[in-house]
Parts: C-alpha cells; structure tokens; sequence
C-alpha cells in the first residue's frame, strides 16, 4: 500500500490530525525533515483540508520537489567514452543494475565498456563477466584483490581508443560508515581524471528501496565523498516504499535517474517523476 493511500485510508471521515499526518509521512520513509517541510507547506495552504485534498496537495508538493530529472549525458564531444562511476553498499544490486544500465544503454544504439573494478569479491568480477558474455559488451577486470583504481585507468584508456560512447565503472560494496573504503572510491574518482579531467562524469549511487531512512543516510555519505548526480533504487517492484527518492532529492537535491522493477535484465526504467507519484507513492 502507498504513502497516499494511507492518508486516505487513516484520515477518510474523520478531521486531518497534524501530528498523525506527520507520522504517516515518516513512516512513509520521507524523514523527518521532509515531513515537517510538507506539514508547513499544507498549513499554508487555503481551503478545505480533509483527507481527499491532504493526498493531492501531497502529490503535488512532491511532484515538485523531483523535479525534472535531466537527460542520460551523451557521448562527449571530444569523442571521449561518458564515463559513469557506479558505487553503493553491499547488498543492494549494484553489480545487478550496472549490467542492467548497460543493457539500456546498449539498446538505445549504444557501445558500451564495463570496468570490473569491484576487486573485494571474486564473485562480482565473474557475475560482471557472464553479464558482460550475454550482452556481448567488452569488459576490463583484475585479479581478485587487484587495485580497483588500476582497472579503472586500464578501462577509460581502453575506452577512449576504442571510441566506446559509455564506460561503466563498478565498484566494490562498501559501508558508508568506513572512512578507508571511502578514500579509496575517493582514489578511483581522481584516477578516472587522469585521462579526461571531466571523468567520471556522472557519479551515482545505487540504493534499495526497502532499506527507508538507510538509503538517505547512505547517499548522504557517498555524496560527501564524491559528490554524486544520480542515483538508481533498486527493488521498487511491488514494495510499496519508495519515500526515500523523494528525501533525497529534497535534502541533497540528487536526481533518481532509474528505477529498477524485478530481476530481469530489462527491468531498469528511467525514473518517471509523475509516473513514481501517481504509481509507487
């Protein structure tokens, strides 16, 4: 069940309670500070407030706080590969949604590279690989243990002589909360500038839908670290949450850029900021 037809449901018949309200909101994985913007926002608002008119003034608060989501970034003008730097924590589909994105892109007419740069984990380099086999797109990896930053270089080099439009770049899953892992994804970032000081140029971070509250918090310290321009939510099929894409882009002000709706390979969309509103909330 979604966030508005909660409202509906809690506040049908009876008067708008603002304390309830901003609960719902919350439980509703907007966070605190969103709630509270919203609750003042609809304070302010004229007129009749019962439940019918507290859901659509909710959707088009929302509404307008995604936004417009910008364009997928072409290939460079310099002729240079867009070179996308993918990072997240463990457990949320990174690796999962990287193939996804390379399907899209592939699809849209595309040539796209992949860098194996998740070096922790024997495992993600060999799932990137069959990924990379089944949709015939070239892929840079290492030894486990390798140096991510290295097989990221090897792969934009790579890329640029290849006049591969997109590199996608994986990088391991990593706990927000460890300052050493973070200097690292710090190291890939300045590594990708060596060769075109504009790389990576969009820098995104993959979060799972059902975590609430923990996906803001996590983008809040990735962004801190590499400043990031998008993010991908995975697990948006049937979950009924999805509050958190909304108090991301209110907070930090971080566009959704895809959502990803099952488990196969073609179930990446582009996010949609009124279809998310009218379908998923």
């Amino acid at each position: 069940m979604g966030l508005f037809q909660n409202i509906l449901n809690r506040f049908r018949g009876t008067s708008v309670d603002w304390d309830d309200l901003e609960e719902t909101l919350v439980t509703g994985d907007l966070g605190i500070r969103l709630a509270t913007e919203l609750i003042k926002r609809l304070k302010a608002r004229k007129g009749r407030i019962d439940a019918e008119t507290v859901a659509t003034a909710c959707r088009e608060e929302i509404r307008d706080i995604l936004g417009e989501i910008p364009p997928l970034p072409p290939r460079r003008p310099d002729g240079k590969p867009c070179v996308i730097l993918i990072a997240g924590v463990n457990g949320v589909g990174k690796t999962t949604s990287v193939a996804k994105l390379a399907n899209h892109l592939k699809g849209g007419g595309h040539s796209v590279m992949l860098a194996a740069a998740d070096t922790f984990r024997a495992a993600a380099i060999e799932q990137l690989g069959i990924w990379a086999d089944r949709l015939q797109i070239p892929l840079v990896k290492t030894q486990y243990q390798g140096d991510p930053s290295a097989v990221c270089f090897d792969a934009h080099q790579s890329a640029i002589s290849q006049g591969i439009d997109y590199l996608l770049c994986d990088t391991a899953g990593r706990l927000h909360t460890r300052h050493n892992l973070m200097e690292e994804l710090k190291k890939v970032n300045r590594t990708l500038a060596k060769q075109d000081e504009s790389a990576p140029h969009e820098r995104w971070i993959v979060v799972d839908a059902t975590t609430g509250s923990n996906a803001l918090a996590q983008t809040r310290e990735f962004h801190a670290a590499l400043g990031l321009t998008g993010v991908i939510v995975t697990k948006l099929d049937g979950s009924g949450k999805g509050g958190s894409v909304v108090a991301i882009a209110h907070e930090l002000g971080i566009p959704t850029r895809f959502i990803g709706t099952g488990e196969g390979i073609g179930d990446l969309q582009p996010f949609d900021p009124a279809t998310f509103v009218e379908r998923v909330l």
